[in-house]
């Protein structure tokens, strides 16, 4: 069973989840929350699986609440709704730790199999679109001016990276550019359990809670620049 918070400022969007959720017999509402101080709350005492997210809202806002509760540590994970794809709120969700992001008029389906993804360790968003948001906001990337091939200005290696093998630090240069699984095996000759293998143990030693926070990560690190 997945449990879900709905946080939203809107009492018939509320509805609206709940009862779409309600339908499912795989998924059970815990509770709801119309602000992001409420959603802080609410996380750490219900402990949800995945806690549905809208960004706009008055007060605190879905992307300092996200922020919040994954700087509590909390097992609960944060599906970003967003009002089109290419979003600054999106793209600062994401940074702030959400595990992707749906744009609130998708299909209930497109939902529903986005809360089952984010509640079972994926990302909902595809690197590829993860990496179009961050060139788009390319300019709001810490630390400019990084060394290549996730070096620090100074030639350092970032300490980030430091306990990938080489072959693991190429792997996220390509998680970074949007590759898929399939084209790093091509690409590397690997079985895709192997590369899956790779990508788990990059999660691991990184901290990234999943990939498309892998693909900020390259991007911090510049191990991926920013397109032209």
């Amino acid at each position: 069973m997945t449990t879900v918070l709905i946080v939203d400022d809107q009492p018939l969007q509320r509805l609206g989840f709940r009862m779409l959720l309600e339908s499912q017999d795989d998924m059970a509402v815990l509770g709801e929350a119309d602000n992001g101080t409420s959603a802080v709350r609410k996380t750490a005492e219900l402990r949800p699986d995945v806690v549905l997210m809208d960004v706009r809202m008055p007060g605190l806002d879905g992307v300092e609440a996200t922020r919040r509760i994954v700087a509590a540590g909390d097992r609960s994970r944060v599906l970003i709704l967003t009002t089109f794809d290419l979003d600054e709120y999106a793209y600062a969700g994401l940074r702030a730790g959400a595990s992707g992001f749906l744009v609130k008029d998708a299909q209930p389906e497109e939902l529903l199999a986005g809360i089952r993804a984010v509640a079972s360790g994926d990302a909902v968003v595809a690197p590829g679109l993860t990496r179009r948001l961050l060139d788009a906001y390319a300019d709001r990337l810490p630390t400019p001016g990084g060394g290549p091939g996730g070096s620090r200005a100074d030639g350092a290696l970032d300490p980030r990276l430091e306990a990938l093998t080489e072959r693991e630090r190429e792997i996220l240069t390509v998680i970074g550019k949007g590759w898929s699984n399939a084209e790093i095996s091509a690409r590397f000759r690997l079985a895709e359990s192997t590369v899956k293998t790779h990508i788990s143990h990059i999660l691991a030693k990184t901290g990234a809670r999943d990939r498309v926070q892998a693909v900020i990560l390259a991007y911090d690190t510049r191990l991926v620049r920013p397109a032209p």
